[in-house]
């Protein structure tokens, strides 16, 4: 979620029963090459650091050198390190990356990557991948990254599209595959909407957690199986903007309080 898991919003869905966040996508190249970028993201790690349950950090970028050494550079702050296969937009196509390295051809570069990773830092590894094509290939790319380090593993069940990256259900069954086929904890991720959404995904594939992305901006209690009052949730996030100072773009408050009250129309 691009400039959407700031630590404010982490602190809120930690407090409303998440007990696993992520960071936005960052650029290894930027942490390396932007001073301000990177004193913004490990300001805001550091200031969230003891407000929050464990925090992954969440890389992307088709160059191994430069993931390993972006990732050192904020690895002392958090739980763990998350390679991004699965975004679709079209700058992960453009800059080939994300859900764009799902291609068989890209996998050799995928599982060094990973296991560069997990030799190099002393937190847990991870990838949230896409459906590989043909589906059944999925299993097939996981297996190959548990034995490249991976400490676990999420799947969004869909195919990568720009375009319509939400169209349809997501598969649930690959993620069933994915936790019968593998020894490392499968995380599952689409076609949640409601707590009891959470029950179902769980009861029918097994996976080890639950990962919830867009319903969440709407609904940061739903781990807690409640819908908070819009005006109510909206203050909540802004007292923790003021607890958490440049932490959050004005922006990006805007966009958490227009969520909130949406979603709920």
């Amino acid at each position: 979620m691009v400039n959407q898991s700031d630590t404010p919003f982490r602190v809120l869905v930690h407090r409303h029963g998440a007990t696993l966040t992520y960071t936005e996508m960052l650029k290894p190249a930027r942490l390396l090459s932007d001073p301000d970028y990177l004193a913004f993201h490990r300001r805001a790690l550091e200031l969230g650091r003891y407000s929050t349950g464990p925090v992954v950090v969440q890389v992307c970028g088709n160059d191994q050198d430069v993931i390993v050494r972006g990732a050192k550079t904020v690895v002392d702050l958090c739980d763990g390190i998350d390679l991004n296969l699965g975004c679709p937009q079209d700058i992960a196509r453009e800059e080939h990356f994300g859900a764009y390295l799902l291609g068989k051809k890209d996998w050799p570069l995928v599982q060094s990557t990973i296991s560069s990773l997990s030799h190099s830092l002393s937190v847990p590894i991870s990838a949230k991948l896409r459906l590989c094509s043909p589906a059944s290939s999925t299993l097939t790319l996981a297996s190959n990254l548990e034995a490249s380090g991976a400490a676990f593993l999420a799947l969004h069940a869909r195919y990568p599209s720009a375009r319509r990256r939400r169209q349809g259900s997501a598969d649930l069954s690959v993620v069933k595959t994915l936790v019968d086929g593998i020894n490392i904890p499968v995380i599952s991720n689409g076609n949640v909407r409601t707590w009891d959404d959470v029950l179902y995904n769980k009861d029918f594939t097994g996976a080890s957690g639950i990962m919830v992305g867009e319903t969440l901006l709407g609904n940061p209690y739903l781990f807690e199986g409640t819908l908070p009052d819009p005006i109510s949730v909206s203050l909540e996030y802004l007292e923790l903007c003021k607890r958490h100072p440049g932490t959050a773009t004005l922006k990006t408050v805007q966009t958490h309080i227009r969520h909130f009250v949406e979603y709920q129309r």
